[in-house]
């Protein structure tokens, strides 16, 4: 069995009888039907994902990766590639917006290098390096497709540990200069979007960047010559360490069924994959936010999701996640602590009773 059969016969659908029963509830609260909009939505999402009408949550983990990528080179990005083992450090001793964001939020955060090209010494770090960053794919390949599968697998592992350690809301962040150069390449080829569509300016790039940006990115595409048809290749043609460890997130997840919070663009890029090597594992998915990179909506769209926030962040690192996850945690709440009209004992008279009268 390859990996792609063992992801997809590992993934169920969401459990109906527990959405249905998530729903009855959500309908007798003490409220006019429907007037908590998405919170009803997400808390009836997760009674699927759990298997449970009324889920609470416990343990809420982001999962940040971390690597380098051949192509900050070619200077597609504002800071250098040194940037990456720095913020590595950084998130290790709690100076980083992600961390400040997830003890706001009552959440735990894992740092995995996955492929920093530098040597990291923190105990905080868990070290999975698979290599010293990928290679410029403008010469060939970002990496082999054993590489690619390793990184997948990382991720996959990475959850399972934390699920059974009783994580039961993930998250999803990133740390890697050039990242967006890659996400954008995947999403060229996965979606057939435009170019000019959907490239940002990433780190803060001037116009002249962006549009090497761009010629770059179409240069690979033509000599890498991905099969869109196959996620994994078009991943390790032109893709990053750390965008294939959170694809392997977003399926364990999905395999271990935990709903997981897709930060901003790098992530997003790593569900789409994910959502092109198992299609199911989009039920377990929660889009957190919509940032101000363009190819982010695009990537929305193709997976059919709708955003919670929009406060044009742009910094990643699970940021946006961290703070969906109070909005996830709120909407079990609801759902689970309200009162019913009858439990409240209050007279359960619907618009539409009103209206016949």
């Amino acid at each position: 069995m390859d990996f792609t059969e063992r992801v997809n016969s590992n993934i169920e659908s969401l459990d109906r009888a527990s959405m249905d029963e998530a729903k009855s509830r959500q309908d007798s609260l003490t409220k006019p039907l429907g007037s908590l909009g998405k919170l009803e939505d997400i808390s009836i999402q997760i009674a699927g994902i759990k298997k449970d009408a009324r889920p609470s949550i416990d343990k809420k983990v982001i999962i940040v990766m971390a690597g380098d990528h051949g192509i900050s080179e070619a200077g597609v990005s504002a800071f250098p590639k040194e940037v990456t083992p720095q913020m590595v450090l950084n998130f290790a001793n709690g100076g980083a917006g992600i961390n400040v964001l997830s003890r706001h939020v009552g959440a735990e955060v894992r740092i995995v290098d996955i492929g920093v090209d530098a040597d990291i010494e923190s105990e905080v770090v868990i070290n999975k390096k698979i290599k010293m960053g990928t290679d410029n794919f403008i010469n060939g390949p970002a990496m082999t497709r054993d590489e690619a599968i390793s990184a997948l697998n990382v991720g996959i592992d990475i959850v399972t540990d934390e699920v059974l350690s009783g994580a039961d809301l993930i998250a999803t962040g990133d740390m890697g200069i050039g990242n967006t150069t890659a996400s954008t390449a995947i999403l060229r080829v996965l979606s057939g979007l435009d170019i000019n569509e959907i490239t940002g300016r990433g780190t803060g790039i001037d116009e002249e960047g962006l549009v090497r940006k761009q010629e770059l990115i179409l240069e690979a595409i033509q000599m890498n010559d991905p099969n869109s048809g196959d996620a994994i290749d078009v991943l390790s043609k032109l893709g990053g360490l750390e965008i294939a460890g959170l694809a392997g997130v977003t399926l364990g997840a999905a395999m271990n069924r935990v709903p997981v919070i897709i930060d901003g663009f790098i992530s997003a890029a790593a569900a789409l994959v994910a959502a092109k090597i198992a299609p199911r594992s989009v039920e377990y998915m929660i889009a957190s936010h919509i940032s101000v990179e363009p190819g982010h909506g695009f990537i929305w769209r193709e997976l059919g999701l709708d955003p919670i926030l929009d406060l044009n962040m742009r910094l990643g690192e699970g940021t946006g996640a961290a703070l969906t996850m109070s909005i996830v945690e709120a909407a079990c709440k609801v759902l689970s602590e309200m009162a019913t009209f009858a439990e409240a004992s209050v007279s359960d008279k619907s618009e539409k009773e009103e209206r016949v009268k």
